[in-house]
């Protein structure tokens, strides 16, 4: 069966939703990110620092396309993976299903605690706001669009993912 892509901003909420969406399913649930950094044997923010986005970037989609050779699969992407016009065509091309996890901004600030939480992109709020910004088209090219209110539980939102992967015939 077709692999599961969550794609979204950074604390979206695609690792604690993708891991309950796979257990339901039955599936093996992968976090690109952390794939990522078990290869490389360190954090993505080392990466960034040490070799720079373009270095992680080329990792990022050599590792997913190895996963969509796969199947069975719930992936959580990470929030820059999906702008990648390549990793998209991957994704499309392999037949998986992507699905946008689209929570408003302020939860995404709310989850994130104010911070970063190490996350190399995100500068401070306004940079990373200008960022979801630019990102957000990107995204909106996922073919399903889930929008977590604020407060949802990843229990709630897998709950609303599985209806709308139902709902497509991706899933029985």
């Amino acid at each position: 069966m077709s692999n599961i892509y969550l794609v979204g901003f950074m604390g979206a909420g695609k690792t604690a939703t993708g891991r309950i969406v796979a257990d339901r399913l039955g599936r093996v649930f992968v976090d690109l990110d952390e794939t990522i950094e078990a290869r490389e044997g360190r954090s993505i923010r080392e990466i960034f620092t040490h070799q720079g986005e373009s270095v992680f970037r080329d990792a990022e989609t050599a590792e997913l396309e190895g996963l969509t050779l796969r199947t069975d699969l719930v992936v959580a992407t990470g929030g820059g993976a999906f702008s990648s016009p390549t990793n998209r065509r991957m994704i499309r091309r392999s037949g998986g299903v992507s699905v946008f996890l689209d929570p408003p901004w302020e939860a995404i600030c709310k989850r994130l605690g104010g911070g970063h939480g190490g996350r190399p992109k995100w500068i401070d709020e306004r940079h990373a706001r200008a960022l979801f910004l630019q990102r957000r088209s990107d995204y909106l090219l996922a073919e399903i669009r889930i929008e977590p209110g604020d407060g949802e539980s990843a229990a709630e939102v897998a709950d609303r993912v599985w209806a709308a992967l139902a709902e497509a015939m991706c899933v029985s």
